[in-house]
């Protein structure tokens, strides 16, 4: 685990700067954009490019917040939840204050856009098949590009990251939709005459998708119900959890979506 003088200069919740990290780090600039999502209501989330692929969110660790996520981890460990589709990418963040590129990772690895061939983000993506989520964040940890692609994108925002010691109450967590996880069996599809098996790896027709939030300092993906439209459900998630326990107005999220950046 990385030493404390590792730590990494705080992400801001901020469009540009997740642009900066991510084309930087392999994302095509004309596939996929991250941008503002102003508002939980259904005015505001209209005003998103439809197609949004994943959402992350900027929230304050308030400790009601932080009991509700021990109790819910608790849980958990003694009940078990929903399968999770085992695809689903996570890993667990021991650098403090990489949060910001967690989300990131989260996000863009567990959605459909097409990283640039042999960029940093779809070479880490390669060597951490196989790997367990600690060794995969010991990965990240040893891989210095890591470190400057998110030292660049932090000291891009418009507020004052100087310093890599800085404490911080923020914390950066992903929701993605992923098919449940009954949709990887060897699930039979008419095909013509015949019929063919959908291996894993591939999705059902019809399957049933699910709300994934991809949070690095809990113990894995936690399945946060169905999932009709990835946007308004993880909207609807943050305004019945979040936004209830923070008692805080700094909550802010920002949307992956389909296309470059809008000029408008």
């Amino acid at each position: 685990m990385p030493e404390e003088t590792d730590r990494w200069i705080p992400l801001e919740s901020n469009p540009e700067v997740f642009n900066d990290w991510a084309y930087a780090a392999g994302l095509n600039k004309c596939q996929a954009h991250f941008e503002d999502v102003f508002g939980l209501d259904d005015a505001l989330l209209a005003m998103v490019t439809p197609g949004a692929k994943a959402v992350c969110l900027c929230f304050p660790c308030t400790e009601t917040i932080e009991t509700k996520a021990r109790e819910e981890d608790a849980k958990i460990r003694e009940t078990g939840q929903q399968p999770i589709d085992p695809t689903v990418f996570w890993m667990k963040q021991t650098i403090p204050n990489a949060c910001g590129t967690m989300a990131l990772i989260h996000a863009l690895s567990n959605s459909d856009v097409t990283l640039i061939p042999e960029s940093p983000l779809a070479k880490f993506i390669d060597e951490c098949k196989g790997k367990t989520p600690l060794e995969r964040s010991a990965l990240l940890a040893t891989t210095p590009l890591f470190a400057s692609i998110h030292s660049s994108a932090a000291m891009a925002g418009q507020t004052d990251a100087s310093t890599a010691d800085m404490q911080t109450t923020l914390h950066f967590t992903a929701f993605v939709r992923a098919p449940a996880a009954s949709a990887r069996a060897h699930e039979r599809e008419g095909e013509g005459d015949g019929e063919r098996i959908v291996e894993p790896g591939e999705t059902a027709k019809n399957v049933e998708w699910r709300l994934i939030e991809l949070d690095g300092r809990r113990e894995g993906p936690i399945d946060r119900g169905k999932c009709s439209d990835l946007l308004k459900d993880a909207a609807n998630y943050v305004d019945r959890f979040y936004v209830s326990h923070a008692n805080s107005m700094r909550l802010s999220m920002v949307a992956l979506c389909p296309g470059p950046v809008p000029s408008f």
